[in-house]
């Protein structure tokens, strides 16, 4: 009962913060919905909406573009009956497999990547704390040597988590912190152990040697282990965080994101753009500080949130985001 009242103060929180999103988007979709037939006007319009959500415009054009298509095939001739199908061609492109949470069961070393200020420090310690609520042995490796107060600030949420922290001295090398983080997992029997990186991208060899580096020491002394590299962005910034996300990907391999912030933000439709333009999934959301306010995405509770009229009778349990770790 406790875990079900969380995901529903959770989701209210979601829904909350996607406010101004949700607003601008029902504005427009009112003039857009009310037009009189479905023509380029009412396409252009639609488009217009899209991208001032921060959709972008790559993903507009395919959302555009999916719904032509099935407004040609269905022959619809009511504007009004674009609304759900533009909702669902929405939710189908962001649905994420379930095999994507596969790590969580697995010995596994999570790469947590990302620039400087995104929310890195608190995503690893609310997971840290999640997997250990759910029984694991976990690990963190303060591998962000270089950003002053950066192993403080994992400490203390190392701390926060009841977890171990491995780290070394300001300056030194991430490389050794990883080198012994791999050591103390295996001599543990650790289940997950997270790893705090690096944000800087002004050097893209460094960070990008960096990463390789701390890869190599994982596979040559941890070989059974599976390596999750997670990326978080703050959603806040909209394009931006796009962008961000489009530059490491040039430089090492990603295998989910973390989007956090989207408490109070306009540009809600940046997780759909990443999703789709990057082809990565959107794995977890972060909307406040709390250790339960990082939760496992659900396309279908976030295009509600995003878009969706709420019927008063409609549980909304039955849309909550999914699961927080199990």
């Amino acid at each position: 009962m406790a875990e079900e009242k969380e995901k529903k103060g959770f989701f209210k929180r979601l829904k909350d913060g996607l406010t101004k999103t949700r607003n601008n988007i029902a504005e427009s979709f009112a003039s857009v919905f009310g037009a009189s037939k479905i023509d380029d006007d009412f396409y252009e319009e639609l488009e217009e909406t899209f991208i001032m959500a921060d959709m972008g415009y790559e993903t507009t054009e395919k959302v555009i573009e999916n719904l032509k298509e099935r407004v040609k095939e269905a022959k619809i001739k009511d504007p009004a009956a674009c609304k759900e199908l533009i909702i669902n061609i929405i939710r189908d492109q962001m649905m994420v497999e379930e095999s994507a949470y596969d790590f969580e069961n697995m010995k596994t070393v999570v790469l947590v990547i990302g620039v400087n200020g995104v929310g890195k420090t608190t995503t690893i310690g609310k997971l840290a704390a999640q997997y250990k609520r759910a029984g694991k042995r976990v690990l963190i490796a303060a591998a962000d040597t270089f950003r002053a107060a950066a192993i403080d600030q994992l400490k203390t949420w190392a701390d926060r988590a009841e977890v171990d922290m491995i780290s070394h001295s300001e300056g030194a090398d991430p490389s050794a912190v990883v080198y012994d983080a791999v050591a103390a997992a295996k001599a543990r029997n650790t289940d997950i152990l997270l790893i705090d990186t690096a944000g800087r991208l002004h050097n893209k060899k460094n960070l990008m040697d960096e990463l390789a580096k701390m890869r190599r020491i994982i596979g040559r002394d941890y070989p059974d282990a599976h390596v999750e590299s997670l990326i978080v962005l703050d959603g806040t910034t909209g394009q931006n965080a796009l962008e961000q996300a489009r530059q490491f990907s040039n430089v090492t391999e990603i295998d989910g994101i973390v989007i956090t912030k989207l408490d109070g933000t306009a540009k809600g439709g940046i997780a759909i753009a990443i999703q789709e333009e990057l082809n990565v999934p959107v794995k977890f959301i972060g909307i406040g500080e709390k250790i339960s306010d990082l939760q496992r995405f659900d396309p279908s509770a976030y295009v509600d949130a995003l878009f969706a009229d709420f019927d008063e009778d409609r549980s909304e349990l039955d849309i909550l985001m999914g699961d927080e770790i199990k």
